[in-house]
């Protein structure tokens, strides 16, 4: 048998450890970042799930890369007001980011049976 034959195994073991410990890292930065979220008035404007409203512009899912919104948060100039590092921390921002990533997209409307008549 040969060593690398051996090792195979080892190394997808390896990996899917480190994929399931990324999720768990993941789903709790998730929760954290909805916590940010509420507790920093986010769902105010842009709703409960990122899904916008009537003074913020949609961010869920598929919100914008986390760069995007450290500049955008940090030096904003428009309706919404600017949030230093000192009122919302890095970790914060990129928590409430994980939140945002995390929320599904809705259903195709068309598998709605009630929008299709």
């Amino acid at each position: 048998m040969k060593l690398h034959n051996f090792l195979t195994p080892m190394w997808i073991m390896a990996g899917l450890i480190g994929t399931q410990v990324n999720a768990q890292t993941d789903v709790a930065a998730a929760e954290k970042g909805k916590a940010a979220y509420v507790k920093n008035g986010c769902w105010q404007c842009h709703g409960f799930l990122g899904q916008g409203g009537v003074a913020g512009v949609k961010l869920a899912p598929d919100p914008k890369p986390i760069e995007f919104y450290s500049v955008f948060v940090r030096y904003s100039n428009g309706p919404m007001p600017p949030y230093t590092e000192k009122v919302l921390p890095n970790e914060e921002l990129a928590s409430i980011h994980a939140y945002l990533k995390s929320i599904p997209k809705g259903p195709d409307y068309k598998s709605i049976p009630l929008l299709n008549n």
